[in-house]
């Protein structure tokens, strides 16, 4: 399996390179990225998640689905946990954006392409659990630690974003058992097509925007995406091994979200609470590009730790 995302974030790092090109040669605008990687957060990635429960109901698919909400709410609360021991409070340093980046992961733009590529939509029906709990935690305590204020009425407006409504639709249409006619299923599955190669030129193009001289000079760079890609994800990785009696398909795909780079929403509420948002972007940066190694890595370490326990 390791092999198989290796070759599929090699994939991936093509079409950032791509949305490098795109963004240096002019094409594609900092204006332009934002107003495509609002269309990829709000239309693509719901009709991905809408559509993989456009799937014949079985009571194992439920009960697996109900597991990766539990496992999920305790592997992002491990990581919460961790970010607060292995990144200390000091004068001069960024410590919210490090522990927001360390712990808070491109599930969506990395994970779902990722996921669907392997597991197909069964896959990214688990997946929808994760994204779930990960919108709540992200919108409590992930604002809170960047604004620095207790905002909870961002938590009512997450149940109206375009993800939340449509893991909402899908639930109801997977347990009513209704399947969308043919016209419909196949419209909405050529846009579930285009997910990958638009996440990831969206991504070139912000990779693009990053002073990467003064990254590659800040050292604590390199120490948070040691955290978030490998530290946190083989922590999280040892419990999930344990896990023997759970399906194989729900464990990776928890460790797959865990272990994807880090969110790009850190940027986007860095901007938005007058925080250190060029900090930001130059994590999520290195991490996205460093993941390409590291999540061959991790996923081949909880093969093994999976057989050694």
């Amino acid at each position: 399996m390791a092999s198989t995302i290796l070759y599929k974030t090699a994939i991936m790092l093509i079409l950032i390179g791509v949305g490098i090109l795109c963004a240096k040669t002019g094409l594609i605008s900092k204006s332009s990225n934002k107003d495509l990687s609002k269309f990829v957060l709000q239309v693509i990635n719901p009709v991905v998640i809408f559509m993989s429960y456009q799937t014949d109901y079985r009571t194992e698919l439920v009960r697996n689905l109900l597991l990766t909400f539990v496992i999920a709410l305790g592997t992002i609360g491990l990581a919460i946990a961790l970010s607060y021991v292995f990144v200390r409070r000091k004068e001069g340093r960024e410590s919210e954006i490090e522990r927001f980046s360390a712990v808070y992961s491109n599930c969506g733009f990395m994970g779902i392409p990722l996921v669907n590529a392997i597991y197909g939509d069964e896959g990214v029906f688990y997946l929808t659990a994760y994204i779930t709990v990960f919108n709540l935690i992200v919108w409590t305590h992930g604002v809170i630690l960047i604004s620095g204020e207790k905002d909870f009425r961002q938590v009512i407006k997450v149940f109206f974003s375009p993800t939340i409504i449509a893991i909402f639709l899908g639930m109801v249409t997977f347990f009513l058992r209704f399947r969308l006619p043919g016209p419909a299923a196949e419209a909405l599955g050529l846009i579930r097509e285009v997910n990958t190669p638009m996440a990831m030129i969206v991504s070139g193009v912000t990779i693009a925007g990053t002073n990467v001289p003064k990254m590659l000079k800040n050292y604590r760079v390199y120490y948070v995406c040691l955290l978030k890609l490998l530290i946190v994800p083989f922590i999280i990785s040892v419990p999930l091994a344990l896990l023997t009696g759970v399906d194989e398909t729900v464990r990776m795909t928890v460790l797959i979200a865990s272990a994807a780079p880090p969110a790009t929403m850190c940027t986007l509420l860095s901007l938005r609470y007058g925080k250190n948002s060029i900090y930001a972007s130059e994590i999520f940066a290195a991490g996205t590009i460093l993941s390409v190694v590291t999540l061959p890595l991790i996923v081949q370490t909880t093969e093994h730790l999976t057989k050694i326990l």
